[in-house]
């Protein structure tokens, strides 16, 4: 073989090696480096307290109520009960009574519930209201279907001077706080529960009036109302069975069973 040949032969093997080298080299520094991961950086978040379950008007905290959530620390508001400021909330708010429907995950608010040492009823009653009760049956109270925070107007029913009957709104969406109830055994052997009581919020004007409403009326009706009528008002009341000013009486002009005037009568001289 010529000499020329073989050159070039052994240029060509060794620039073939060379070739393979670099590329072996290439394949493995790929191989060898790591994929790069994406960083994401968490929002910090708090614990807050919140409910472990739906609780209604009138229950009582327990531990097993009650969870511990993390929440947006960007979300927080005043007033939310965290790990914080109060770490024995769950201990020191055993037995606390709800003053308002609190909802499953929702945060316990210290306007939503009252102290333990409180008495029911009367931590339930914003101020400036009163509880008053009235009686009703299973005619007179939707059919047993008023429970507790639903509003309802009571409607009275009377006789005039000539012996016919009226009704008459005396009260307009007011809150019912509770039902007494007891079990009634039915005809085909079922018992359901129904009220025998209940006891409204009221104004103490309203209060004046149902008093005098329960002694006039031959009936008092409790009429359900519907939950889209919550933002309505809840202090009107038949002002004219109110006595005026300082105890005087009012004197009330009735013509065809319809009331047509009321005015105080004169001070005596």
């Amino acid at each position: 073989m010529k000499p020329a040949r073989i050159i070039i032969l052994a240029v060509a093997v060794v620039s073939a090696g060379v070739a393979g080298f670099l590329a072996l080299q290439i394949a493995r520094g790929g191989a060898d480096k790591a994929p790069t991961e994406a960083v994401v950086e968490r929002e910090p978040t708090v614990n807050v307290l919140v409910a472990r379950e739906s609780l209604p008007v009138g229950a009582r905290l327990n531990p097993d109520s009650l969870i511990w959530a993390a929440w947006p620390e960007k979300s927080m508001v005043e007033g939310f009960i965290t790990d914080r400021n109060r770490p024995d909330a769950i201990e020191t708010l055993e037995g606390a009574i709800v003053r308002m429907p609190i909802f499953n995950g929702e945060p316990i608010r210290p306007e939503k519930i009252t102290d333990s040492s409180s008495r029911i009823m009367s931590s339930l009653l914003p101020a400036g209201k009163r509880a008053v009760a009235t009686e009703i049956s299973v005619a007179t109270g939707a059919g047993g279907f008023i429970l507790p925070n639903d509003r309802v107007d009571v409607v009275m029913v009377r006789r005039n001077d000539t012996g016919a009957y009226l009704t008459e709104n005396v009260l307009s969406n007011v809150r019912v706080l509770a039902i007494d109830q007891q079990i009634q055994e039915n005809e085909d052997g079922s018992k359901s529960v129904i009220g025998t009581t209940a006891t409204l919020e009221l104004t103490p004007d309203q209060t004046k009036v149902i008093a005098v409403a329960q002694q006039m009326a031959e009936r008092l009706s409790l009429a359900l109302r519907s939950v889209a009528d919550a933002q309505e008002p809840d202090t009107t009341a038949a002002d004219y069975l109110l006595s005026g000013g300082a105890g005087m009486p009012v004197i009330q002009v009735i013509k065809t069973g319809e009331i047509v005037s009321g005015n105080r009568s004169a001070e005596p001289r």
